[in-house]
């Protein structure tokens, strides 16, 4: 069946990251244990709950506090948690303007409101354009209230946007997340590090 739709994971996909660079400025201001709280494709406590919509980005940061043993802003939290994101290449931004040309393009990804508002925004805005020129469609997980591999949230941009899962290619760098999507039907282009999400549509 023809491809009509690509659905995109941001981190590790569109916007390069490096858990270990979060993980590095959290024990830096007071949190030791940071490590085990963050992972490359899913996170835990607060972190977890921050990024399913469970709790408020103030309630977050009240829980984060009670990890740490001084007292820390709002700005040193936010600042350190975002040390997780790199930044967008241009050259991907325009790969996704080039194949809007083609294609529905369509976001789905495990974040949360802090990095949402603030260096993912900023970062799409690089090259003169905002977030929605680039996608007609976008589903978050703190949105959803729902985080990847979980079945509901492929099923949530199926509905929100009336697409076939059979006509659209889901593209991530999780293999849990992969294979999630194609026991729902959808086609799917494994990401690998170290590979570019353009070199994989033919």
């Amino acid at each position: 069946m023809m491809v009509k739709n690509l659905l995109f994971d941001l981190g590790g996909v569109i916007m390069n990251i490096r858990r270990q660079n979060a993980v590095d400025a959290l024990i830096k201001i007071g949190m030791a244990d940071a490590d085990s709280f963050l992972g490359d494709y899913s996170q835990q406590g607060p972190f977890l709950k921050l990024e399913e919509g469970a709790i408020s980005e103030s309630e977050f940061r009240n829980e984060i506090r009670v990890l740490i043993p001084v007292d820390v802003t709002d700005e040193q939290i936010d600042d350190a948690f975002c040390h997780f994101l790199l930044g967008i290449p241009k050259y991907r931004l325009d790969a996704l303007e080039n194949l809007h040309k083609s294609y529905k393009i369509y976001m789905l990804s495990n974040t949360n409101s802090i990095m949402w508002n603030s260096v993912i925004s900023d970062e799409f805005k690089k090259a003169g354009h905002d977030i929605n020129y680039y996608f007609d469609g976008l589903v978050t997980s703190f949105e959803a209230k729902c985080v990847k591999p979980d079945a509901k949230i492929f099923n949530s941009v199926v509905e929100n946007f009336n697409i076939k899962p059979e006509e659209t290619i889901f593209f991530d760098d999780s293999q849990a997340n992969i294979d999630a999507a194609a026991a729902l039907g959808f086609k799917t282009a494994y990401v690998m590090p170290g590979t570019e999400f353009m070199d994989l549509i033919k």
